[in-house]
């Protein structure tokens, strides 16, 4: 700037400097955007398939930022969640020792967990494969947005608050300003107006995917679907 100042002869002018650009394009930034958070860590849970479990898991994560949650059907007997959160630093309270007191109070409120936070195949695969196919019976599958903010995540989920089983729970944190979950519920079909009627309640926008191509062909037992076009 002093170069081009000089060799114009400017004066009585102000002039900004702006230094920008990482010579990428978005694609590439997918993947900054992805490793860049070293205060990010992942787990691996196993927890009891019973009513009242993932919002129990939850609260023993909270206040802390959740950044990912995954979760499917797969026995009636204990589901496996992929978990992804922030642990906060205090003063006398270091990000990692922080992250080792959630998984003590993960194991002794019952829920088996390990590290996966510098695992390769959970981070740049796992993550994206998480749950696959199930057979659950009775299951419809509905995409929400909410306004993504500080504890949405936590109102979403004591929103759901009825008496039908979740069997599918996704969500990541994209830094969006609104937050995107995919969930499965199992209802029987004469109960299907209630369910619709509960959902509106809720009072997020809200649609239903489960005669979706994509959700017959990847997140149904193959057993039961095959790939169609609509």
């Amino acid at each position: 700037m002093k170069k081009y100042i000089e060799e114009m002869g400017i004066t009585g002018k102000t002039f900004v400097a702006i230094t920008s650009g990482a010579n990428m394009d978005f694609a590439r930034l997918r993947f900054v955007s992805e490793r860049s958070d070293a205060s990010e860590r992942m787990l691996a849970v196993n927890i009891p398939e019973r009513p009242g479990s993932f919002r129990h898991l939850y609260s023993l994560v909270w206040p802390r930022n959740v950044t990912e949650f995954s979760y499917r059907f797969e026995s009636e007997e204990q589901a496996k969640v992929m978990l992804s959160f922030q642990p906060k630093a205090t003063a006398d309270k270091t990000i990692e020792s922080d992250f080792y007191d959630v998984m003590e109070g993960l194991r002794k409120n019952d829920f088996e967990c390990y590290d996966i936070s510098e695992n390769e195949l959970a981070k740049v695969h796992g993550r994206h494969l998480a749950g696959g196919r199930s057979n659950s019976p009775n299951e419809r599958v509905f995409r929400f947005n909410f306004p993504e903010s500080p504890g949405a995540l936590k109102r979403f989920l004591n929103s759901l608050d009825f008496h039908w089983n979740i069997s599918m729970f996704h969500y990541r944190n994209h830094g969006d300003d609104s937050g995107r979950v995919l969930v499965g519920i199992q209802t029987q079909q004469k109960c299907g107006k209630n369910l619709i009627d509960a959902l509106d309640k809720l009072g997020y926008p809200y649609y239903e995917e489960t005669d979706n191509p994509v959700y017959r062909g990847f997140l149904r037992s193959s057993r039961e679907n095959s790939i169609t076009e609509k």
